[in-house]
């Protein structure tokens, strides 16, 4: 009778852990099939401009994610065009617009200063480098003028400048998505300044100092 209560436990023992394997691998199974979209994204999406850890900062888990970037560039006027995005299968997306421009700083600032729900957005600078942050949108300021114009022949002054903003649920609210969605575009904005060859020579910082509070 003992034995056949030994043999009973072993049994019950076994059946319980195979049951706990069999929870986690489906747990484990979950995570990796439906979380793990923006993780298979490439290290840097959107032709190598971006950080895959900074739209996984802005965008929530998802089973699936897709990434674009494109460059257009008329090297004869020098005007040039970047779009990229990530979005998830969640219909969550992070994205944003590079473009050449003639535009002083100042009126390029006031311009977009007023262009969203706040009536004072947050500023942040680096020398001539210039971000203005939206809650769920950004723009930064870059000078620069690209092969086949020269400074002197502006209105104002030529400028990369970069919009970049979210779209559905995003994984983070308030001051960090507005730093993540500024780190994006500065991203953009370093990335495009190289890829078109704007005539004046830059190093740039590893990244825009940190927002301020709202």
């Amino acid at each position: 009778m003992e034995s056949l209560m030994q043999a009973r436990r072993k049994k019950n023992i076994v059946t319980t852990g195979i049951g706990c394997l069999v929870v986690v691998a489906a747990v484990l199974g979950y995570l990796e099939i439906f979380t793990k979209g923006i993780d298979r994204l490439p290290a840097r999406p959107c032709d190598g401009a971006v950080a895959r850890e900074t739209a996984a900062r802005a965008l929530p888990s998802a089973r699936s994610a897709e990434e674009r970037g494109k460059l257009r560039q008329n090297r004869l006027d020098g005007n040039f065009f970047f779009a990229c995005y990530v979005r998830t299968s969640g219909d969550s997306i992070i994205s944003g617009e590079v473009q050449s421009r003639d535009s002083a700083p100042g009126p390029w600032r006031d311009f977009y200063a007023e262009n969203g729900i706040e009536e004072n957005p947050v500023d942040v600078s680096s020398g001539d480098i210039r971000a203005v942050a939206h809650p769920d949108r950004a723009y930064v300021y870059v000078p620069c003028t690209p092969p086949g114009k020269k400074p002197g022949e502006a209105r104002e002054a030529y400028a990369l400048t970069v919009d970049a903003w979210t779209i559905g649920e995003t994984a983070v609210q308030g001051d960090e998505l507005r730093q993540v969605i500024v780190d994006f575009a500065y991203q953009l904005a370093r990335h495009t300044y190289k890829a078109v060859d704007c005539k004046e020579s830059r190093t740039f910082p590893e990244e825009l100092p940190r927002l301020p509070a709202a």
